[in-house]
């Protein structure tokens, strides 16, 4: 399958915004629609920026090679693959969350994933930031999963930069052989947290993301490769890889270690790294 290049802001349908509601405030409403407009041009100043770096083309050789060819292997319909992205931060105001939200479009156009099928969430979004996204075709969640998300066709997970609970309790909801496998990964290194973190707390704290970042009896369980960044996006991209759970690996690990997975509690953690849910 080849890779798609070019891509355009998904415009909204004429009327569709006004239909069957009053406008209260034309002016509002104008100027709500004029700053839209302006961070999607940043936005795209922000992606043809990124496709002249020489790391770009390697992130894209590389993704083309890996995810469209396994895609194919699971499903008929590779369009069935659909992206989650959790955790871009305040893009209005924060020059790296643009360029990670840049990076995100141009994955979708080069996997050939419609915008649409992407949901996006973050806590701290704003409104004109949850306008921009749907603006630009996303499809914006409106509850706060925790990363607790079940997958059911090939997912693209794209999650820059965020807390290891996060990465722990999609692992934790999609505790199988056959759902992992499902599951693509582009985000914080896994062998990265590993060794910055005590074992022991690891183990305790972060149990599913501990199983799956160590070699579980001498097995390798997920398949990580490094992404590479120029000096000028290390803050942006730096510590980032490829993650994949291989089926044949998954396999190969005993029965038990998907036996009745506990919901995790993080009990002892002080630095959650991520905003949970409010309780009912």
């Amino acid at each position: 399958m080849a890779c798609n290049e070019g891509w355009q802001v998904a415009g909204r349908r004429k009327g569709a915004a006004r239909r069957g509601k009053q406008v209260l405030n034309p002016k509002l409403d104008s100027q709500q629609d004029s700053d839209c407009k302006i961070d999607q041009q940043k936005i795209i100043h922000g992606m043809n920026e990124l496709r002249g770096e020489t790391f770009w083309m390697e992130w894209k050789d590389l993704l083309c090679e890996r995810l469209l060819s396994s895609t194919s292997e699971q499903s008929e319909d590779a369009s069935l693959l659909q992206c989650v992205c959790y955790g871009l931060g305040h893009f209005e105001s924060c020059v790296s969350a643009r360029f990670q939200l840049a990076m995100l479009l141009l994955l979708l156009e080069t996997l050939q994933i419609p915008v649409s099928s992407c949901c996006v969430y973050d806590p701290v979004f704003s409104p004109s930031e949850c306008d921009a996204l749907k603006e630009l075709g996303f499809t914006v969640l409106t509850e706060n999963e925790e990363g607790k998300r079940a997958v059911y066709q090939p997912t693209l997970f794209y999650l820059m930069h965020c807390g290891k609970a996060l990465y722990n309790n999609l692992l934790w909801r999609n505790w199988t052989p056959r759902t992992l496998q499902k599951m693509t990964i582009i985000g914080n290194s896994f062998n990265g947290i590993q060794e910055r973190m005590l074992q022991r707390e690891l183990e305790r704290d972060y149990s599913f993301l501990s199983r799956v970042s160590l070699p579980s009896n001498m097995i390798g369980v997920c398949e990580e490769t490094p992404l590479s960044c120029s000096s000028r996006f290390l803050d942006v991209f730096n510590d980032t890889a490829l993650i994949q759970f291989p089926l044949e690996n998954l396999n190969k690990l005993p029965e038990c270690t998907w036996t009745e997975p506990s919901e995790p509690l993080y009990q002892h953690c002080q630095d959650l790294e991520i905003i949970q849910r409010e309780k009912d």
